[in-house]
């Protein structure tokens, strides 16, 4: 996957716990718990700016993009 959820990091440096948050926000545990791992695929424009609200940050500071390389595939004929 290219898109990179860097939410334990942010998190980390905010000193706060995924529980903390998930009370703050309003969202389940679990549901924030497949995001931080990367499961989830999707996320609504709402929650990310309550996740941003409360942790005072951008969203491009808990999701990122990273280019992938492709293997090239060779054809043997």
């Amino acid at each position: 996957m290219s898109i990179i959820v860097n939410l334990d990091v942010v998190l980390a440096k905010r000193k706060m716990t995924l529980t903390e948050l998930s009370e703050k926000i309003g969202l389940s545990l679990n549901n924030l718990s497949i995001l931080k791992t990367g499961k989830a695929r999707a996320i609504r424009f709402s929650t990310l700016e309550k996740i941003c609200d409360v942790l005072e940050c951008q969203p491009g500071d808990i999701l990122e993009y990273r280019v992938t390389k492709q293997k090239e595939v060779v054809s043997k004929f």
